[in-house]
């Protein structure tokens, strides 16, 4: 039926029902019997209502609505049309004819059309709730929180016949919904019941619907949640939610960041802008989980031009093609070169006269550079050097270089060359009227090489899954939390620094493991194992972030720490370097005396 054809016998319909209401309304004024002088004005206020009484309802919208979700808002909406075609009619009544209509008249005919009217729409309500039940196919879900948003997910999933859950319950911390009915739904407990709820209601889901609510809390509710069988689901902030729309394809699986929670950090815009905004930036490595997250992090920024440089084309390609669908009116500049090239840094230098540069091109796998530690020396220590001296010798303004907690006390050659390169950064701003800096953290979540996306490959194969120890602990962030404050440390930068992250709590490893293990809804040790492989080359139980001769200072952001710049000979360093770049191919240990001649706390023997 076309939507015309059908409204039309809506309005038909209503017509009718105004007729019955003024019709019952002068039978109870009359005692079931309209004297004879009354007729002809009942006829008339009939006819009369009726023509107001649609043209009100069209002019209130109530065509338009959809009675299966009918709820306060269409009760007010009856309400006013029904008073604004009582009013009128009786008015126009008035002006026409005598004797006037009986006042009580009046109010019986605005009851009966309040109640009839109001009766012949939510009676499709009354219809759908009742025959809305749980299908058996569907599984049933657990609502955690009872709020608006935990209404709206309610709402949707009971109401849209595709769902594949039910939702059966809320829990809800709120003691006064304690055993209260929501959209027909029980608050059965606060989240301390959330266990014995799940194990009693044979619960399969447990949503999340607290988007408002703290990533500290909502970490808390995951972790009693683990100790359930139910799949885990959760609602994104409400920050990422168009307001007041949320629907099924708003639910999201608990993932691991989720785990560790940390809330949104607050970052000073303009400090950036100050050091960003109108300015050449190249950011190395760009291709990179890091890299590129720091493209797209200062794209917003409003740079003058952004070059991307890399030595994998395939990978800057795809951040090129991303920036610029994200931001199609900046100046993005793809560069294909290999920082471990002198005369291609200086070129790009000479061609793009970068003023701010984020260091990020690196190689970070521990046991494949303790196989091939020649490359990590190239690469993290030469291409490093490289890029410093030429912005030195190009007067940039800035230069932030991206290191890791592995560089403290090394135990790698991963990590010692990252403490050097923070040597050589440090020795080159004692020198320069560039700003050299250094930022390190942990490992990040989701990271190429990270421990992560290893157990989420060894899980899709049904396992099992290797931890290396089960004591081994490391710290975690996920890329958009660690990039963003490495961008906020530059525009703390006074030259020398290396500034320290806050990585919150360590998290070990093998719970790890567990938690991605029962995110994936399998049950360790039942339905999948962990075994323990051995702690390998180069690695360590726990890492640290500090030296003890560094120290620690406070910035003005809370999760941003600043060690003391060290005093460091550039000279000293150029002929311990040069040493290294002689001894680099020697495969008999010599590379790694000259690395610990470099940095003394290196305590890999080879």
């Amino acid at each position: 039926m076309k939507l015309g054809s059908k409204k039309t016998i809506l309005v038909l319909l209503d017509m009718v029902l105004i007729w019955i209401s003024v019709m019952i309304a002068y039978l109870l004024r009359f005692e079931l019997h309209i004297p004879a002088a009354y007729m002809r004005q009942w006829i008339e206020y009939s006819a009369i209502s009726m023509v107001v009484g649609s043209a009100c309802l069209v002019y209130f919208k109530m065509y338009r609505r959809v009675w299966e979700y009918a709820s306060i808002g269409e009760v007010i909406s009856i309400f006013k049309a029904v008073v604004a075609t009582c009013t009128l009619s009786y008015f126009i009544m008035i002006w026409l004819h005598e004797p006037r209509v009986p006042f009580a008249v009046y109010v019986r005919v605005m009851e009966n059309m309040i109640l009839i009217i109001g009766a012949s729409r939510f009676i499709w309500r009354v219809v759908r709730d009742k025959y809305n039940k749980k299908q058996s196919n569907q599984r049933k879900a657990l609502i955690i929180g009872a709020g608006d948003c935990g209404i709206l997910i309610a709402k949707e999933l009971k109401y849209n016949s595709n769902s594949p859950v039910y939702p059966v319950a809320f829990v809800d911390d709120d003691p006064s919904k304690y055993k209260h009915f929501i959209m027909g739904v029980p608050v059965l407990g606060d989240r301390n019941e959330i266990i014995r709820i799940v194990e009693t209601n044979d619960i399969d889901e447990v949503i999340i619907a607290m988007p408002s609510v703290s990533k500290l809390e909502v970490s808390e509710i995951i972790t009693i949640c683990k100790h359930t069988k139910a799949k885990m689901k959760i609602i994104p902030r409400i920050n990422d939610l168009i307001e007041g729309k949320v629907t099924i394809n708003a639910i999201r699986d608990v993932q691991v960041e989720d785990l560790l929670g940390r809330d949104p950090i607050n970052i000073d815009l303009d400090g950036i802008a100050n050091y960003v905004q109108g300015k050449v930036v190249l950011i190395t490595g760009a291709g990179g989980s890091i890299g590129s997250e720091l493209c797209r992090q200062i794209a917003p920024f409003h740079p003058k031009k952004l070059i991307l440089l890399g030595h994998g084309e395939n990978s800057i390609y795809v951040i090129e093609k991303e920036i610029h669908r994200l931001f199609p009116t900046l100046h993005i500049e793809p560069v294909i070169a290999d920082v471990q090239d002198l005369e291609r840094m200086k070129e790009v230098f000479q061609t793009f006269q970068p003023k701010v540069i984020f260091h990020a091109a690196a190689h970070k796998h521990v046991p494949l550079m303790e196989r091939n530690p020649a490359e990590a020396i190239k690469n993290n220590v030469f291409g490093t050097r490289n890029v410093a001296e030429c912005a030195h010798q190009f007067n940039a303004e800035r230069f932030v270089l991206i290191s890791t907690d592995k560089a403290v006390n090394p135990t790698s050659i991963m990590g010692a060359t990252k403490r050097i390169a923070e040597q050589i950064i440090q020795s080159m701003d004692l020198v320069s009227q560039t700003k050299f800096v250094a930022v390190r953290f942990g490992n990040v979540l989701g990271s190429r090489g990270s421990v992560i996306p290893h157990f989420k490959e060894q899980i899709a194969l049904g396992g099992p899954v290797t931890v290396t120890h089960p004591e081994m602990v490391r710290y975690f962030m996920t890329i958009p939390e660690a990039v963003q404050l490495v961008i906020q440390a530059g525009a703390f930068a006074k030259g020398g620094e290396i500034f320290v992250l806050d990585m919150g709590e360590p998290v070990k490893i093998v719970d790890l493991a567990t938690d991605l293990i029962r995110l994936s809804g399998f049950e360790p040790g039942i339905d999948m194992e962990i075994q323990f492989s051995g702690i390998r080359p180069g690695e360590k139980l726990y890492e640290e972030l500090l030296l003890s001769e560094e120290g620690l200072g406070n910035t003005s952001h809370d999760r941003i720490f600043v060690g003391s710049p060290l005093k460091i000979s550039q000279s000293e360093l150029a002929l311990k370097i040069l040493r290294l770049e002689k001894v680099i191919t020697d495969k008999h240990g010599t590379v790694y005396e000259a690395v610990k001649h470099l940095v003394p706390s290196f305590s890999n023997v080879g």
